[in-house]
């Protein structure tokens, strides 16, 4: 799955979202099931640590996947350090993909933007998601983009929990690619 000059850094992406992101216990998760795995991907995306191994690795993985982005984003508050993080990678690499957030319900003041930032009708759009659970927030992050106007080409997600998303994302016509699944993460906590 990882090409092999990438392995060093999903090796140490996976640490780090033991280390700080994956916890076991009882908890309800944002789709309202139930898990006795939890995986608070902000703990990750929003150090220096995280931010600098997941920009890289999530343009390669676009990339690799033969997407031709003009932006990257998904709903707030979890896709935005991901989206960043690639967008700032792609500028580093001499490629520019711009970066934006789709909000959860458009805004009630001002111009009422549901999508902030430089999206344009038209773009062509990656979605990203931090933890693909149901797959629920890229799906609601899909629609506001095609009603923008832009152009679905795929969703990348930070984890893959392996639950029943990546599944529900494709039988609605999406590709997905994730940079680590919670089965690669799982064994990393008990050691």
């Amino acid at each position: 799955m990882t090409s092999p000059d990438r392995r060093p850094r999903h090796a140490e992406l996976l640490a780090l979202l033991a280390q700080r992101s994956a916890r076991r216990g009882q908890f309800t998760l944002a789709s309202g099931r139930q898990s006795t795995l939890y995986i608070d991907a902000r703990l990750t995306t929003m150090s220096p640590e995280g931010l600098s191994l997941i920009g890289p690795l999530g343009l390669a993985t676009i990339a690799e996947a033969g997407w031709q982005a003009d932006a990257v984003g998904g709903l707030t508050l979890g896709a935005d350090p991901i989206a960043y993080a690639v967008s700032y990678a792609s500028a580093l690499a001499g490629a520019p993909v711009r970066a934006f957030t789709v909000r959860k319900e458009a805004k009630q003041h001002g111009t009422g933007k549901r999508i902030e930032g430089p999206f344009q009708s038209g773009d062509r759009v990656v979605v990203v998601e931090d933890v693909i659970t149901t797959g629920g927030s890229a799906l609601k992050a899909v629609e506001a983009i095609r009603a923008g106007g832009g152009a679905v080409l795929g969703v990348l997600a930070l984890v893959d929990r392996e639950e029943g998303g990546r599944e529900a994302l494709e039988g609605a016509g999406l590709d997905v690619r994730a940079l680590t699944r919670a089965s690669e993460i799982v064994p990393l906590l008990e050691l």
